[in-house]
């Protein structure tokens, strides 16, 4: 048989659980992602001299395979005494990688804000974690929220590489499965719909997002 609908409802839960992991590893690295990204681009504005620093931080980031990342965090930092388990290096690798993408996105955003309401700021004497809280970050957010949902939705199709440090998140578990029972068809395929319908799930979600912020903003 090719398709096995007894053995497919038998290792569901198992796969369930472990789908767990996947989201987890997904929500907590882009939540980094996100925080990261955005002290990055606002670092870079507020200190103009720390600008080239890290635009060379991003582009090794982002030139950079994500597995090699997570390989160095995972075996290289704990020879300099940082160690980390498995499950926290991937998120942390995961995080930081994505990061440096979204910088990006962000410096984009703070870029199509007009010169003249950072000029009126500095009239108003407002001072600069005032002016990036009340005035700018309102206004750079909205616009940039698809490409942030892009991000998010290739982070979560990234998580199956946390495999590589024997976290046991979905794809692991499917290949364990796999190799317990030399059955691989269900496994997999459960596993590519899985991700198939959390990232369908995910960009209508973004989209729903971005139409209540745009909404607000017409307001």
């Amino acid at each position: 048989m090719i398709w096995d609908w007894s053995f497919a409802f038998e290792i569901l839960p198992t796969l369930a659980r472990a789908a767990i992991i996947t989201i987890e590893a997904t929500l907590l690295g882009f939540a980094i992602a996100a925080l990261l990204g955005l002290v990055l681009a606002v670092v870079r504005i507020a200190v103009p001299w720390t600008g080239w620093t890290i635009s060379v931080l991003v582009e090794l980031i982002r030139s950079t395979p994500l597995l090699i990342q997570i390989f160095f965090i995972y075996f290289v930092f704990p020879k300099f005494g940082l160690v980390l388990d498995a499950f926290a290096a991937g998120v942390i690798a995961i995080g930081i990688h994505y990061a440096a993408y979204c910088s990006e996105v962000y410096r984009a955003g703070f870029d199509n804000i007009h010169r003249g309401q950072w000029e009126a700021s500095i009239a108003l004497n407002l001072s600069q974690w005032t002016t990036f809280k009340d005035i700018i970050i309102p206004q750079v957010i909205p616009p940039i929220v698809p490409a942030l949902g892009n991000y998010l939705v290739a982070l979560f199709k990234e998580t199956p590489l946390l495999s590589a440090i024997a976290v046991l998140e979905l794809m692991q578990t499917a290949k364990i499965i796999g190799s317990e029972t030399f059955r691989y068809t269900e496994p997999i395929t459960l596993v590519g719909l899985f991700f198939l319908v959390m990232s369908l799930v995910s960009a209508a979600l973004i989209r729903g997002l971005e139409s209540l912020l745009n909404r607000r903003t017409i307001r």
